[in-house]
C-alpha cells in the first residue's frame, strides 16, 4: 500500500498549508477527514494521508515557535550582530552579498547579510556591525524565497562592518573550500566562452553567467541542466558504478561518500538532497537485495527534507524536481507504451539501426513529457513562460550533457593534477559545450520557442491545453493527431491574438511591474519605445520587460530612452538590449563616470543619441527634454512628454522639486491625462507646482512592495487626492496597461 508515501504526502500537505495558507490549513484536513469517510475504497490510504497531516502540522508549528519565534521577534529592527561567514562572498548590484550564522535568543540561524561597500570575505570571516532585520517567513513584510533554503533572517548593514579575519581551523569550511577550488580550476581549464556553462552544468553556479545565455537556455527549455538536480547524481552514480565494476559493496563503500560530498558541494539545495537520497537508497537495494520502489523513495525523501526544514516545501527547487520524478512515475510508462504500439511508431524490437533508434527516440521523449506533464504549470506560475519546442531542444542536447559533465570532472581532476593536462581535456569538451550553445541560440530565435503568461490568451490556451489532455487520457479511444492538431490551433489563435489586440489600440502606456524601479513602454501605432528598466534585480526587470514585448510580437524597439543612470532605472537596459535590440539609444549626459553610462557608451556607441537640447520624434509624438544640471544624478535626468492624439503623458523620471520646477520654467507644459509620478512617489516629487500646472487626470506610480523607502509617500498620496487623480500603483495592481 506504500504507507510511507501515502504518509509523506499528508506530511508535505500540512506543510504546504502551514506555510501557504496559515490557518487555512484545518480546511485542508477538514475536506481529508469528509474524504476519509466518503471514500471508503481508499480509506487505508486516506488514514495515512491524515496521520501525516496531523503529524505534519504538529511538526511546523513546533518548529514555527521553538525556532523561529527568536527571529520573528526582531523582524523589522536595527540589531548589533556578529555574522560568521559561511561562504565566499559576491558582489550584488549594490551591495557585498553572503550567508553567514549569527545567534539571536539563544538560537543559530543562518542568515544572508549585505553591506554597502566592496568586501571579499572568506568562510570563516567575523562581520560586526549594525543590522537592520527582516523575518524570510512573513511579518512586517512578505515572506522571501529564501525561507525554502533554511535562511531565516536577511540583514541590512546601517552603517560600517567590522571585519576580523578568520581564526577557527580552516578544515571546519573544507567543502566551501573545496567548492571554490573547483570552480577556479573550471575557469583554469576552460575556453572562455564555455566556462559559465560548465560551472552551471558540474555545481549549478550561475553567477557569472551572462544574461543572454541564461535567457537561450530557458527560452529553449533545457535550463534544467543549469541547475544541480537527480539527472546530474543519475550521471555521477552511473560512472561511479562502472568504475567499481558494479561490485555493489565496493558501489556503496565509494557511493555514499562521494554522493554526500557532492551534494555538500553543490550546495545541499533542495533538488539535490533529493535525488542523493533516492540515489543512496538505490544502493541501499543493491547491496541487501530489496526491491527498490521509487514512489516511496521519493516521499522518504521528501519527508527528511521537511523534517529538516518543513519551509523547504515553499522551495521552487523541491517542487520542481519532486514534479519532475512524479510526471515521470505517473506518465513515461504509459507514454512509452502508447507510443511503441503497431498503429503508431510500430516494434522497437531488434538490433536494426531503425530499431535503435526507435526505442531512443520513444524513450527520449516519454521521459521528456512526463518530466514536464507536472513542472510546465510550475513554470508557467512561478517563470511566467512554457517552452514549447523543449521536447526538440532535449532531444538535440541530452545526449551529449552526460559526456560534458564527466569531461568537466575529468577536466578539474586532471588540472588539479597538471594543469595543461587538463586544460587540454576542458580544450577538447568546449566543443560539444559550444554545439549545446549552438542549438540553444538556434531554437531561442524560433518566434514561438517559448511563450509567455504575460498575454492572457496564452494563459488560456494552457488551460485549454491541460483540459484536453486530460480528456484525452481518460478517454477509451486516443486520437493522438486530433489532440496534436487542437493543441497547436490553439497556440496559433493565441499568439495572433497576443499579437493583435496591442495593435488595434492607437496608442498604449504599460508601466510594467519591476518591483523597485521603472520600466515603461510607450506605443504609438506601430511605434515602440522603451522608458528606463531596472527594479529589484537587473536580470528580471529585463526578463519581465523582454516577455511581456515578445508576447505582443515585438522583436525590436524603435528607441530606447534612459532618464538617468541609477540602477533602478538603467539596471536592466543592457540585459534587455542583448534580447530585444532597439534602432536608437536616448541617453542623458549625466555624470562624466558611470558603470551603466560607459557600458552602454562602448557597446552601442553606434546607436546613441546624447540628448543635450529639446528633442522631438514627430514618428511616435514624443518631445524628450534635457537637464542642464550635470551635477546631481536625479536632477540631471530626462523628462519625456508622449502626445498620442487627444492624450498628453508625463515622465520626469526619478526628479525632485527643483527638477520639476525647472522643467515648468523650460517649457509649457499642457494638462495631462496620464502621469507617472516622479522618484517612485517619493515625497520630494510629484510636487504641488507639478501638479498645479498640469493637472493629471491619472497617475502611475512604478513602486515596489512594501519597499525599505517607504514609497510612495503618505505626503505624495494626500497631494493627489488633493487634485482628484485616480492612483494605479504596481505594487499593487501589478503591470497597469492604459490604452486609447
Amino acid at each position: 500500500m506504500r504507507k510511507l508515501m501515502w504518509f509523506s504526502v499528508g506530511f508535505a500537505a500540512a506543510c504546504a498549508g502551514g506555510a501557504y495558507l496559515k490557518y487555512g490549513i484545518w480546511i485542508v484536513l477538514t475536506i481529508i477527514c469528509v474524504g476519509t469517510l466518503i471514500l471508503s475504497k481508499y480509506r487505508r490510504q486516506l488514514i495515512c494521508v491524515l496521520v501525516g497531516c496531523a503529524v505534519g502540522l504538529s511538526w511546523f508549528l513546533g518548529f514555527e515557535w521553538l525556532y523561529l519565534t527568536p527571529a520573528r521577534s526582531v523582524d523589522g529592527q536595527e540589531l548589533h550582530l556578529d555574522i560568521t561567514a559561511t561562504d565566499y562572498s559576491r558582489i550584488g548590484e549594490n551591495s557585498t552579498i553572503c550567508e553567514g550564522k549569527t545567534s539571536i535568543g539563544g538560537k543559530t540561524y543562518t542568515v544572508q547579510f549585505y553591506i554597502n561597500e566592496e568586501v571579499s570575505l572568506t568562510p570563516g570571516d567575523r562581520v560586526a556591525g549594525d543590522y537592520l532585520l527582516r523575518y524570510t517567513v512573513g511579518g512586517r513584510e512578505n515572506a522571501t524565497y529564501h525561507r525554502g533554503n533554511g535562511i531565516f533572517l536577511l540583514c541590512f548593514s546601517k552603517g560600517n562592518s567590522v571585519v576580523s579575519p578568520i581564526t577557527t581551523s580552516i578544515e571546519k569550511y573544507f567543502v566551501q573550500n573545496l567548492r571554490h577550488e573547483i570552480l577556479s580550476l573550471v575557469d583554469k581549464t576552460f575556453p572562455v566562452d564555455a566556462q559559465s556553462f560548465a560551472r552551471a552544468l558540474l555545481l549549478g553556479d550561475r553567477e557569472d553567467m551572462p544574461f543572454e545565455m541564461e535567457w537561450k537556455l530557458k527560452a529553449s527549455g533545457i535550463y534544467h541542466i543549469a541547475a544541480v538536480s537527480g539527472m546530474h547524481v543519475s550521471i555521477l552514480f552511473s560512472v561511479l558504478y562502472f568504475l567499481c565494476f558494479k561490485k555493489r559493496f565496493l558501489t556503496a563503500i565509494i557511493g555514499f561518500p562521494m554522493l554526500f560530498l557532492f551534494s555538500a558541494v553543490a550546495g545541499f539545495s533542495p533538488s539535490i538532497v533529493r535525488a542523493t537520497i533516492m540515489q543512496s537508497l538505490v544502493i541501499l537495494a543493491l547491496i541487501t537485495d530489496r526491491e527498490y520502489d521509487p514512489p516511496t523513495a521519493l516521499g522518504f525523501a521528501v519527508l527528511l527534507i521537511l523534517a529538516n526544514n518543513p519551509f523547504a516545501i515553499t522551495s521552487v527547487s523541491l517542487q520542481l524536481s519532486a514534479g519532475c520524478m512524479i510526471g515521470i512515475l505517473l506518465f513515461t510508462e504509459r507514454i512509452h507504451d502508447f507510443l511503441l504500439l503497431k498503429t503508431r511508431l510500430g516494434p522497437a524490437k531488434g538490433r536494426t539501426w531503425k530499431a535503435k533508434l526507435t526505442r531512443w527516440f520513444v524513450a527520449s521523449v516519454s521521459a521528456t513529457l512526463g518530466a514536464i506533464s507536472l513542472t510546465t504549470p510550475l513554470s508557467a506560475i512561478y517563470f511566467g513562460s512554457v517552452c514549447v519546442l523543449g521536447i526538440l531542444t532535449n532531444l538535440l542536447t541530452l545526449w551529449v550533457v552526460s559526456a560534458i559533465f564527466i569531461g568537466v570532472v575529468v577536466a578539474c581532476v586532471f588540472g588539479a593534477v597538471w594543469l595543461p593536462l587538463g586544460m587540454a581535456v576542458g580544450w577538447l569538451i568546449a566543443w560539444p559545450v559550444r554545439y549545446i550553445l549552438w542549438v540553444i541560440d538556434m531554437i531561442s530565435k524560433v518566434p514561438l520557442s517559448s511563450v509567455y503568461t504575460s498575454s492572457i490568451y496564452i494563459v488560456l490556451w494552457l488551460f485549454f491545453t491541460g483540459v484536453l489532455l486530460t480528456v484525452f487520457w481518460k478517454s477509451r479511444k486516443k486520437h493522438p493527431v486530433v489532440l496534436t492538431v487542437c493543441i497547436i490551433a490553439g497556440l496559433i489563435g493565441s499568439v495572433f491574438c497576443s499579437y493583435l489586440e496591442p495593435r488595434l489600440d492607437n496608442y498604449r502606456i504599460t508601466a510594467i511591474d519591476v518591483g523597485q524601479g521603472q520600466c515603461v513602454l510607450l506605443q504609438y501605432e506601430d511605434q515602440y519605445y522603451m522608458v528606463d528598466c531596472g527594479g529589484d534585480s537587473d536580470k528580471i526587470a529585463a526578463t519581465e520587460a523582454a516577455q511581456l514585448l515578445i508576447s505582443q510580437g515585438v522583436f525590436r524597439l524603435d528607441g530606447f530612452i534612459l532618464t538617468h543612470y541609477d540602477s533602478d532605472h538603467v539596471g536592466g537596459a543592457e540585459n534587455l538590449l542583448e534580447i530585444i535590440p532597439a534602432d536608437k539609444l536616448y541617453l542623458p549626459l549625466g555624470h562624466d563616470e558611470n558603470k551603466y553610462k560607459d557600458a552602454l557608451g562602448q557597446k552601442y556607441k553606434d546607436r546613441i543619441h546624447w540628448v543635450k537640447e529639446d528633442l522631438c520624434l514627430d514618428n511616435a509624438n514624443i518631445t524628450i527634454y534635457p537637464s542642464e544640471d550635470r551635477e546631481e544624478s536625479n536632477e540631471s535626468g530626462l523628462c519625456i512628454l508622449f502626445q498620442p492624439e487627444n492624450c498628453d503623458i508625463l515622465i520626469t523620471g526619478d526628479r525632485s522639486v527643483s527638477g520639476e520646477r525647472a522643467l515648468l520654467e523650460h517649457t509649457a507644459l499642457p494638462d495631462l491625462e496620464i502621469l507617472v509620478a516622479g522618484h517612485h512617489g517619493s515625497s520630494s516629487s510629484t510636487s504641488w507646482e507639478l501638479l498645479n500646472a498640469t493637472r493629471p487626470e491619472i497617475v502611475l506610480i512604478s513602486v515596489g512592495e512594501r519597499n525599505a523607502y517607504g514609497h510612495p509617500a503618505k505626503d505624495t498620496l494626500a497631494r493627489l487626492d488633493l487634485f482628484g487623480c485616480t492612483v494605479y500603483r504596481t505594487d499593487l495592481e501589478g503591470t497597469i496597461i492604459l490604452r486609447g
